[in-house]
């Protein structure tokens, strides 16, 4: 007997648990369970705005500015499948935390784990590269010589104006959806879930494109932002929902992605892009206000949706509608934003 083919709402629902079950998102969840075990050793002392929940940790420095603080850890496999782009990609994330929340990269430091002295190099000179290409100096660090396993995480330091940050906790109801990708791009080589829209860019260009963000935190036009990572385009907005303790709903076919013909539409909701970030703002008037500045820079941008209060993230292809996290009863990281001071 010949099977039936899905329905299209099946089909979508099917979509949703994949997500759902993204090893990009699920291994978040261990976020949470060290957050609960440090308690409330970010608010320690009188400097910390936001600590736990944003891409990087908000500290005073004066009247008028912020410090801010992040570290990565490159995913293992990504280290494996190869050395030189986890050494780029640990200087990437990095600049993209702090470009998201506003600010502008100072400095780096790395922390090195690697007997295998080809590992060593590799990695040393994919950090060198990625440094050149997005003008941030690596500072110091440390390196471990004798571990059983390879390993890179890099620390990073920037600055904000008080006025200017973009916190990824700040989405209320009623706010829309934003994606902004650089979709000139391709699938790096060695590792299929990266987009990778820079290596083939001048400095210069990369420059433009991390300004957006310092743009839009200036102008006050984005309610709550996040950088597109490891769990995809869906998964960081579910983050940011988290985060601000609302829903949303998105319609799939106003995402910005790759040509159809090369990347499926999963493929390009689970892929990390190299200049990617979510942004949800109060109108449309300032999401085009937004738009026009990403676009000015190469990068494609669009309103895929609406905040409500749900505490759900739904997508919707037009006919069907489905939910892809419940964060009434599940977490992504379990992390609601503890914001002081703004």
């Amino acid at each position: 007997m010949r099977s039936q083919r899905p329905k299209e709402g099946e089909e979508l629902e099917s979509l949703a648990e994949r997500l759902r079950n993204f090893e990009g998102v699920k291994r978040k969840r261990a976020i949470g369970d060290l957050v609960k075990m440090l308690g409330n050793s970010d608010r320690i002392g009188s400097r910390t705005i936001t600590g736990f929940g944003e891409d990087a940790a908000v500290l005073k420095m004066d009247d008028n500015n912020f410090i801010l603080l992040a570290v990565d850890g490159i995913w293992g496999k990504l280290l494996s499948a190869d050395p030189w782009w986890a050494g780029y990609c640990a200087v990437l994330v990095n600049v993209n935390d702090i470009a998201a929340m506003g600010g502008t990269p100072m400095a780096m430091v790395n922390l090195t784990s690697t007997q295998k002295k080809d590992i060593c190099e590799e990695l040393g000179r994919g950090m060198e590269d990625g440094v050149k290409k997005f003008g941030v100096p690596m500072v110091g660090g440390h390196i471990h010589p004798d571990t059983a396993y390879d390993a890179l995480d890099v620390g990073i330091i920037g600055t904000v104006k008080r006025d200017s940050v973009i916190y990824s906790s700040g989405a209320n109801p009623g706010d829309k959806v934003l994606a902004a990708i650089d979709l000139d791009g391709r699938i790096y080589p060695n590792y299929n879930l990266a987009w990778d829209n820079t290596t083939k860019k001048s400095p210069d260009e990369i420059k433009k494109q991390l300004e957006t963000m310092v743009e839009i935190g200036e102008k006050k036009l984005a309610t709550a932002g996040k950088d597109i990572s490891n769990p995809g385009t869906l998964g960081t907005l579910g983050m940011l929902l988290e985060s601000s303790g609302v829903g949303a709903i998105v319609e799939l076919d106003k995402i910005p992605r790759p040509d159809a013909e090369q990347i499926s539409l999963e493929h390009g909701l689970k892929m990390y892009p190299g200049t990617g970030f979510v942004l949800t703002v109060e109108n449309e008037e300032k999401g085009a206000k937004c738009i026009r500045i990403f676009r000015e820079a190469g990068i494609e941008a669009s309103i895929i949706g609406e905040i409500d209060d749900s505490k759900k993230l739904k997508m919707t292809n037009g006919n069907e509608t489905v939910t892809v996290f419940d964060l009434n009863r599940e977490i992504i990281t379990g992390i609601v934003s503890r914001k002081g001071e703004k």
